[in-house]
């Protein structure tokens, strides 16, 4: 059926759900009676919820944020939620995240990882993302403002995309809040039909300004890097567009 479950202001929805309890220690069912401001909202006086289960159709919902899977265990005591499915997606007023394995959302570290072909939208303009095997994100929240992603670490066939340039890497990091990637491991930066390889990049898509170097500056190493290498095709020059037409439609002879 369509279960439902609410706690403060996030709910979970999904066909089925399962609560496991488990007999609540005297010291915390003391604590619990004796101050009930401070117990946990699973707890119940004599027992305690510490895992739920949620099969089919899952949504887990906050004012400002939604996570959909097929299949999702939270785990109460570490605060540990894993989603699994195969169209898993977590939706903010800023965001969408998609990924083919599992998200995983680590509450006390406000960490989020999203494992299998993760991909991270930043709604535009410009549209940004960041594509890879896996992207751990960091979520900050200030004040009464709705939680927000503030860097992104990428591991695995990394994908840049910014305004008209696309980067490529082994791994990468990308601060959101001042819009600079730092890429490394094979990097490759391309726009149009130029394309610059090196071992470390800065991408900076706020300016839309790319640094490729050879190795990262504060790299050691024994022997000399690779030199960075591209290819560059240069624009066409309005003089040769011109000489053309004049070549075209040669001039009168007077007289």
């Amino acid at each position: 059926g369509h279960a439902k479950a609410t706690r403060g202001t996030t709910s979970v929805t999904a066909d089925t759900l399962y609560a496991y309890y488990r007999p609540m220690p005297a010291h915390a069912a003391a604590r619990a009676s004796g101050a009930p401001d401070g117990a946990s909202p699973f707890d119940n006086g004599s027992s305690q919820i510490y895992r739920i289960e949620a099969d089919g159709h899952v949504v887990f919902a906050t004012p400002t944020e939604k996570a959909y899977g097929d299949h999702a265990v939270y785990d109460v005591d570490q605060a540990v939620l894993v989603m699994t499915g195969k169209h898993l997606k977590i939706v903010t007023p800023q965001d969408t995240i998609t990924a083919h394995d599992s998200f995983e959302w680590y509450d006390r570290k406000q960490i989020g990882v999203a494992r299998g072909d993760a991909v991270a939208i930043r709604k535009g303009p410009p549209e940004e993302s960041i594509r890879a095997d896996i992207l751990v994100a960091e979520v900050t929240k200030t004040g009464n403002q709705p939680s927000r992603i503030t860097k992104v670490d990428a591991h695995g066939h990394v994908v840049l995309r910014s305004r008209d340039e696309i980067a490529r890497a082994d791994e990468g990091v990308y601060n959101l809040d001042t819009g600079i990637a730092t890429l490394s491991g094979h990097v490759s930066l391309t726009r149009g039909k130029n394309e610059l390889r090196g071992q470390y990049g800065v991408v900076d898509t706020i300016h839309n300004v790319a640094r490729l170097l050879s190795a990262p500056p504060s790299a050691k190493m024994k022997e000399p890097p690779p030199p960075v290498a591209g290819l560059l095709f240069p624009p066409l020059s309005r003089p040769a567009a011109h000489t053309q037409r004049q070549q075209r439609h040669p001039p009168r002879p007077r007289g």
